[in-house]
């Protein structure tokens, strides 16, 4: 690092840790309407913040919640960086399980307390301050910056595709950068390059026209619940592999090299299961953990219910029963097609007297990077330089739809520089971000951007 930039980011933590407190004191939650106004004021702060420091900016309205666009491009026909993050923030209900009010932050042991801290108005900020100091400590940026700050994430972003599409010129990036979630446990520096998919459905049986009294019609109707139960039972076989047909069609097998990668990992098994407090890892036969976790399909129930559910006993044959099934889909499984293959699975298993219902919910595409392609590499170069070892390759069986929606729409490639930790509370009461890590990423979000134009 060089002694300007050194020197800039030491005299900046002061002011860099007030301003991003000063963003978490606004209440952008956006799923709730009485607090529209704060939402748009967030984006607002975000703007002025960034016209302050010479990017061209502007809201989009996207029917919703407006986006925050901010460019700074001084060299006309070079590569440019889209940098992706989002302002809004989940509700901080229950209240009264915080420590403290969540929307006037707390430094407490080195640990910033607050709502949105680290999902993603920590990380996504630690990125604007990281291109500000270099524009302080070298004149310039050395590639083209475009920053792209939703206000929506937290309801899906329902509007963003179509914003994408819109914009296309304007948004237009060889590469993606976006930080949004966790590194491995004990701060372990992790670059995510694949995502999963998802594919979500809710069945619904029906098998009388009102409950059934037990002594009455037992042995002789069909149970709803029962019924349920049946095909869920048989939606994966003894090995672990599901049985819809078709569903492994498309799935791309994980390559040697990847492999290798996980074998890598700093990944205890033992303390993984005691720290979610189960007793075996089942799962599909023939493969290790982590790639089941991270690059293999998966099928579970969400949830299920039906029937008689209160305190003591009330005898009824259920009429009506429900199960949420999710399905994680890796590359190159489509998930509109595995929707099909799926509904069409859960007819076919219902039972005699059973009437399936499937309602089609969420869903989403997954997303991977080369391991060898110049944003990946370029962000471990960065690691390097800012922690002196080298990161850890990861994917996630989590699906972030916005991801895809950047490769598909925009064409770039897109590298997860995760900088919060899996300990930070994120959606729950005392939400938190270590300062030490904000201000490890307004750095490594600079030297991102020298690696990437060396790239």
């Amino acid at each position: 690092m060089s002694d300007t930039l050194e020197s800039v980011l030491a005299s900046k933590r002061d002011a860099h840790l007030s301003q991003l407190i000063d963003l978490l004191r606004i209440p952008s939650v956006s799923t709730d309407p009485a607090l529209r106004g704060e939402v748009r004021r967030a984006a607002e702060w975000l703007r002025d913040d960034l016209a302050g420091h010479g990017f061209e900016t502007q809201l989009l309205e996207t029917g919703g919640h407006p986006a925050v666009v901010a460019r700074r491009h001084p060299h006309p026909g070079g590569p440019t960086v889209l940098i992706y993050g989002h302002y809004d923030v989940q509700p901080a209900d229950p209240i009264d399980l915080w420590d403290s009010d969540p929307f006037e932050p707390v430094v407490k042991d080195g640990q910033i307390v607050a709502r949105g801290a680290s999902d993603d108005k920590g990380q996504v900020f630690a990125h604007v301050k990281g291109a500000q100091v270099l524009i302080e400590a070298e004149g310039e940026l050395p590639l083209n910056v475009t920053f792209l700050i939703e206000g929506e994430e937290e309801i899906g972003s329902k509007n963003l595709a179509a914003t994408l599409e819109k914009h296309k010129d304007l948004l237009a990036a060889d590469v993606a950068l976006v930080s949004d979630g966790a590194m491995l446990p004990g701060s372990v520096p992790t670059l995510t390059y694949g995502l999963k998919g998802l594919a979500y459905v809710e069945l619904r049986v029906r098998t009388a026209n009102r409950d059934l009294h037990s002594g009455g019609f037992g042995g002789g109707v069909p149970n709803a619940a029962m019924a349920v139960a049946d095909i869920v039972s048989k939606l994966k076989d003894q090995n672990g592999r599901i049985t819809v047909p078709g569903f492994y069609d498309d799935v791309q097998p994980v390559s040697d090299e990847e492999r290798a990668q996980f074998e890598r990992v700093p990944f205890d098994e033992t303390a993984f299961r005691e720290g979610i407090g189960v007793s075996a890892t089942p799962g599909e036969a023939g493969f290790g953990l982590l790639e089941r976790l991270w690059a293999r399909p998966t099928l579970d129930v969400n949830g299920m219910g039906g029937g008689f559910q209160g305190d003591g006993s009330k005898t009824v044959i259920p009429a009506e029963a429900f199960a949420k099934i999710s399905c994680r889909l890796v590359p190159n499984q489509d998930p509109e097609r595995i929707t099909d293959a799926l509904v069409a699975h859960l007819h076919a298993l219902a039972p005699e007297g059973a009437e399936v219902e499937v309602l089609r919910h969420a869903g989403g595409a997954w997303a991977l990077s080369p391991l060898d392609g110049r944003a990946v590499q370029a962000a471990a170069d960065a690691v390097r330089t800012v922690d002196g070892r080298d990161p850890v390759f990861v994917r996630t069986g989590g699906t972030i739809p916005v991801v895809a929606d950047l490769q598909r729409l925009l064409s770039c490639e897109v590298v997860l520089v995760d900088m919060g930790l899996e300990e930070d509370r994120i959606h729950s009461p005392n939400e938190k971000f270590d300062v030490a890590l904000f201000h490890r990423g307004v750095h490594l979000s600079a030297e991102l951007l020298r690696s990437l134009a060396r790239a």
